[in-house]
């Protein structure tokens, strides 16, 4: 299956984020630790606004954690994000 994005929106996986800290504790999944996370981008939509960013697939972004609508995509978490939830992009 395929998802292809409309618009000024862009498909996105999630990267994971490391789960203890640097004394050793670790952290459950209902820790609200940041509200920002990086991801890579896996295809963008046709949108105007989007297109000036000049992203592609395989760039790695920073976006907002709760921005966007969950999907599942081959049994891995995506997130369909609108360019506005996009913060930065990763040199």
């Amino acid at each position: 299956m395929k998802i292809r994005p409309l618009g000024n929106r862009a498909l996105v996986r999630p990267l994971e984020e490391e789960k203890m800290t640097a004394s050793g504790i670790v952290l459950p999944d209902t820790v609200d630790r940041e509200k920002k996370i990086e991801a890579e981008v896996v295809a963008l939509g046709d949108g105007k606004r989007l297109a000036k960013y000049n992203l592609k697939p395989g760039d790695r972004v920073i976006i907002e954690k709760w921005g966007g609508e969950e999907v599942e995509l081959e049994k891995v978490e995506h997130k369909i994000v609108d360019y506005e939830k996009i913060l930065a992009v990763i040199e």
